[in-house]
């Protein structure tokens, strides 16, 4: 389907096994599998870190060096670094083991395909109150990445199309410091 739509690329999630062993070679044969299958079609298959073990970025990076195919990388999320919530029904109340968002970001973008740069809440100079935007940037721009960054907003405070704007605008003047 993404092929006859004309899109390059398609997101997936990796869940399954919290056991890292098993969750690893779960994720290496099903990514192996569906990018020999993309690359017929000229779809790029990648990985975002979206919760559980996915969050553990050395664990998907082990994994995208297992695969080692050109048409499959990662799409490091800089809001998604919780391995294990507090309470996996409720979002609310927290994460209990979190990967540090900065190294994370360093070690999935080697195999970077597209970055989300993912927004909460922002102080009143506009700065996102948990991540270190000009840092974050800094790091994707250290890797040599030149493609894709996405904006997204998973704030309460502001609307959805504010918030998008209020991320961009970070974005703009984040790059403004970069070295």
């Amino acid at each position: 389907a993404a092929a006859g739509m004309g899109c390059h690329s398609i997101r997936v999630n990796l869940s399954g096994s919290q056991d890292p062993d098993e969750w690893v070679a779960n994720s290496v044969d099903g990514l192996t599998q569906l990018a020999t299958y993309a690359k017929e079609k000229n779809v790029n298959v990648i990985v975002e870190n979206h919760g559980g073990l996915s969050s553990n970025a050395a664990l998907l990076a082990k994994v995208m060096q297992t695969v080692n195919m050109e048409n499959c990388g990662t799409l490091p999320d800089f809001g998604n670094f919780c391995i294990r919530r507090n309470d996996p029904s409720d979002y609310s109340k927290g994460c209990a083991e979190q990967y540090d968002i900065y190294q994370g970001v360093e070690e999935l973008m080697p195999y970077a395909k597209a970055v989300s740069a993912k927004s909460h809440n922002f102080d009143e100079a506009g700065n996102e109150t948990e991540i270190d935007y000009a840092k974050m940037l800094q790091i994707v721009k250290d890797a040599g990445y030149s493609g894709f960054v996405g904006v997204e907003y998973e704030g309460n405070e502001l609307g959805e199309e504010a918030g998008i704007i209020a991320t961009r605008d970070l974005i703009l003047k984040s790059s403004e410091m970069l070295q």
